[in-house]
This record gives C-alpha cells, structure tokens and sequence, in this order.
C-alpha cells in the first residue's frame, strides 16, 4: 500500500522556500486560457453521464498549473463551491457551512502547500497528463453518504509528471461532477492520518488510478 506524504507547517516553509527556485513554465498541450471557474448552472439537472475527456483534463491541467504556482485564490475556483456544499448537507449534517470552511478548505489550502513543495522542490517539472480509471465513477444517489442531491464522484484521478528524465504521479483524491463540472473535493487523502498537509499516493510512473469508492 502506498503510504501518504505528510507535511508539517514548519517543514512546508522550508520547502516552500527551494521550491520557489524550482518553478519552470509548464508545457501544456491544453490553453489555460479556460476559465478556471467554470461555473455550472445549478438550474441545470446533472450530466446522466460523467463528464470525462477533454473537460477533465483541462480541469487537472489548471489545478496543476495553480500547484505549480502556489496559487491558493485560483486553485480555489476549482474547489467544490460552498453554495453547493450546503445546499447538498442541509439537513444531513450539522453546520455544513462550518463545517466546509473549517474541514474541506482548510484541509484543501494544507494540501496546496504541500504538494507545490513535493513536487518542484527536486528540480524543473513537466505536466504530462492524467491517468483515470473511468470504471471507477459512481453516481452518488441521494441519501448517500449524508447527501440530499445526487451526484457523479470519481476517486484517485492521477497527475502525471516529468521530473529529472523519470515519469512520476501523484493523486488527486477525489473529484465530484457537479452539473457538468469536475470540482476537487479533497486534495489529499480523506480521512488522513493527522491534520498536516498530505500528498495522496505518489507513485514512479503513471500509477495506479483509482481505487473505486467514497463519495
């Protein structure tokens, strides 16, 4: 199994600092140009299908140029809007506006950091696509998992790199399809193993996507 990279806040600063040094223009076939809101329509019903191809990958594309940036205020325009948060928990869970604050995007800005320092801290780095298992989308009905709106999830989508001439990726942990549009639910790893920014599943090569489940 493999295990998460965790970082501290103190160690995160002293990487943070090398990896500013780092930082190479990414080479990216997609035009980041596209907005990186992208906002979905909520008075449209969700897509009966997941929105796979060139929509995820130029969504993975802008999240990894915003890592690459340290870019908090534009990797949150691809995170999971509050509106939609709440109005999925209203009623399933207490306080969901807190509760997204507190735990989603703060776990979110910790992840960032920490894999901005993972992955330019050892050296110019090249985005070199996505690896998604499509089989492993699941529609979550509602009345799942403390949701009162269905909604497609796909886990482990996997960022792929080239660093020092060897082909590496790291995972995004999970993405939700919300009206036509992947948004990052979580980052690293939920649930992790202490409240320290965490990289999901690094790997050599392209790695291993998924595995199926959560929501």
């Amino acid at each position: 199994m493999r295990r998460p990279r965790t970082f501290s806040r103190g160690r995160l600063a002293r990487s943070l600092a090398v990896a500013a040094l780092a930082i190479v223009p990414l080479s990216l076939s997609l035009s980041l140009s596209l907005s990186p809101s992208a906002s979905s329509s909520p008075t449209l019903p969700q897509t009966t299908q997941p929105p796979y191809g060139a929509s995820l990958t130029a969504r993975m594309a802008l999240l990894w140029h915003d890592i690459a940036l340290g870019s908090l205020p534009r990797a949150e325009q691809l995170f999971f809007p509050e509106s939609a948060y709440v109005s999925m928990k209203t009623g399933r869970i207490a306080s969901p506006a807190s509760d997204y604050v507190n735990r989603l995007i703060g776990f979110f800005r910790l992840d960032l950091a920490a894999y901005h320092a993972y992955l330019f801290a050892h050296g110019p780095v090249t985005f070199a696509g996505i690896n998604v298992n499509r089989a492993d989308a699941l529609w979550i009905h509602p009345g799942w998992c403390e949701n009162s709106i269905g909604y497609w999830h796909v886990p482990g989508v996997r960022l792929v790199y080239r660093q020092n001439g060897v082909l590496r990726s790291v995972a995004v942990a999970s993405l939700i399809s919300w009206h036509g549009v992947w948004f990052v639910v979580h980052l690293g790893p939920n649930p992790r193993p202490s409240n320290v920014g965490t990289i999901a599943a690094p790997s050599l090569g392209r790695g291993v996507a998924g595995p199926a489940g959560g929501c």
